[in-house]
């Protein structure tokens, strides 16, 4: 029974998404104590009960502390499963980070599953379902297996009601090295409103175009009739030889749509200035995939804490090296091995 604290590194739920994915490919118990003591509102939120609970029903699982503010639980997986699943956060919590906890595991059934996912898809503090679509479902592809995803209904915060599908061919993963990033072919803002005036999108297409120099040709508005309750969201997609990576703000109440353009422009900026084919939010979900194919290697800017925290939860699971090493300021080569 491995025995984690949750309070590690970052302290939020990446370290029981983590956990609950490792435990249900290699069959590992786990205890987890301090469940996200590092954040505001410390232990399970209903998107991270809605994770532990597809958990428990993708792997047959015994659990104890399962439910809302729990800061202890534990995880026993049974019998791993391919199938159709649903899965519904209930709240505007992200389902985009729901799959990311059962996804590695299905990739090891024995057969295709289908889920259908409900809640956020837009959030914050999670993977939009564009960067899942665009970035990371792409290099996961290109690894093996076979996972397509259709988008039926965005949902935004505070009223979610998102929706998507997920088709899974389980296969085999294979090492990836991603140390270039080729080419750069192509470059697009797309600023997305529901329910809120379309002139929010106008001003942040304007204001982060404005610092990266876009044409109009590569800025997009749309205003979004199928989401449930007012949202808004802006993306600039930097696609390249061998990666596109996903770049996203979100609007909020009193934040100025200019802050919104400039702040994912400055992103994008830090990016491309870096020459690396792996942006932060992909680098430590990436490191997740090359630790489970026992090898691979990329370029990515320099290691934020959830990459840190990834590092450090996979270790009590997998038997991987994991090296760093610093090129330059701001620039780090990431290579895995078994």
């Amino acid at each position: 029974m491995v025995r984690i604290d949750g309070s590690q590194g970052e302290g939020g739920g990446q370290v029981l998404r983590t956990a609950l994915a490792l435990s249900l490919v290699t069959g590992t118990p786990f205890e987890m104590v301090n469940v996200r003591a590092g954040r505001a509102k410390p232990g399970l939120l209903r998107q991270h009960l809605t994770a532990l609970k597809a958990a428990e029903t993708v792997g047959a699982a015994d659990v104890t502390g399962a439910e809302l503010g729990s800061k202890q639980l534990s995880f026993h997986p049974r019998a791993l499963s391919a199938g159709n699943y649903h899965f519904a956060v209930g709240t505007a919590g992200s389902a985009t980070l729901v799959l990311q906890t059962v996804l590695p595991a299905l990739l090891h059934a024995e057969g295709p599953s289908t889920l259908m996912l409900e809640g956020g898809t837009h959030n914050p503090a999670a993977p939009p379902f564009d960067f899942l679509e665009k970035t990371y479902l792409p290099l996961l592809n290109r690894m093996g297996p076979r996972v397509d995803v259709k988008l039926e209904r965005p949902g935004f915060y505070p009223a979610g009601g998102g929706k998507f599908r997920v088709d899974v061919q389980p296969a085999k993963l294979q090492p990836l090295h991603l140390m270039e990033r080729g080419r750069v072919l192509r470059r697009e803002a797309v600023a997305q409103v529901a329910a809120i005036p379309f002139d929010v999108a106008r001003r942040e297409l304007v204001a982060v175009s404005a610092v990266l120099g876009l044409r109009p040709d590569q800025q997009r508005g749309e205003d979004l009739k199928r989401a449930f309750g007012p949202g808004n969201v802006l993306r600039v997609e930097v696609e390249s030889e061998h990666v596109t990576e996903v770049f996203t703000g979100f609007g909020e109440r009193g934040k100025r749509a200019e802050a919104v353009g400039e702040e994912v422009a400055g992103k994008v900026k830090r990016y491309l200035d870096a020459n690396v084919p792996v942006g932060e939010h992909l680098c430590d979900q990436l490191l997740l995939l090359l630790a489970l194919a026992k090898g691979g290697s990329f370029r990515t800017l320099a290691l934020d804490g959830h990459a840190l925290t990834q590092r450090e939860t996979m270790a009590h699971f997998l038997d991987v090296k994991v090296d760093v090493r610093e090129v330059e300021r701001d620039v780090a080569e990431v290579t895995v091995r078994a």
